[in-house]
């Protein structure tokens, strides 16, 4: 049900901000906005309290934020707080980030390695990323995990590719496994 509510929400904003033409005025604004409400836990301990009324948080939202983000975000938020769907804002504001990154053509991968990779590295695989996706520019997070032993795992969306030690060995593993089961059926014994 949050994916659903998440979905409609951030897709009605998306087409808002497409419309009249304010991805990255809003894209700006939302990045303010969680920043706000990350440093300020009570604001939405209030706007969730279930005793206080609507229009008590809707006037909130106007005194906070009217002047410092636009009618059009404002609003959203009044729509959000309206229908009682204020707990749903972060992976609202998720989803129409994701929206709007593939709009631009953005993509956004993680790179796990077994080591710290150059910077000339990191350059090939960005290159090589753009030229195997319909992106044009890469968002690339980089981390370093000593357990995936050699080679890389990239994650782009939910697409994964794992050339990693580990997860070959994983593979060629499952495939004796496999091999020996098949064989014990037979009745050939492996020694």
């Amino acid at each position: 049900m949050a994916k659903l509510v998440s979905k409609t929400y951030g897709d009605a904003l998306f087409e808002l901000a497409v419309e009249q033409n304010l991805t990255d005025s809003l894209m700006q604004e939302i990045d303010f906005l969680q920043t706000v409400l990350k440093e300020n836990s009570d604001f939405e301990k209030i706007l969730m309290h279930p005793e206080i009324p609507k229009q008590k948080k809707l006037q909130l939202i106007e005194n906070v934020f009217k002047g410092r983000i636009s009618d059009a975000l404002t609003g959203f938020l009044r729509i959000v707080v309206t229908k009682g769907r204020y707990e749903n804002l972060p992976d609202i504001f998720a989803y129409f980030i994701a929206r709007v990154k593939e709009y631009k053509k953005i993509g956004v991968a993680q790179v796990v390695s077994a080591i710290p990779l150059r910077d000339e590295q990191k350059q090939k695989i960005e290159q090589k990323l753009l030229e195997t996706t319909h992106y044009e520019t890469m968002e690339i997070d980089y981390k370093v995990e000593a357990s995936r032993i050699g080679g890389l795992m990239i994650r782009i969306g939910d697409r994964v590719v794992d050339s990693t030690i580990r997860s070959k060995l994983s593979a060629l593993t499952g495939s004796l496994m496999k091999i020996s089961l098949e064989s014990e059926k037979e009745g050939v014994q492996i020694s």
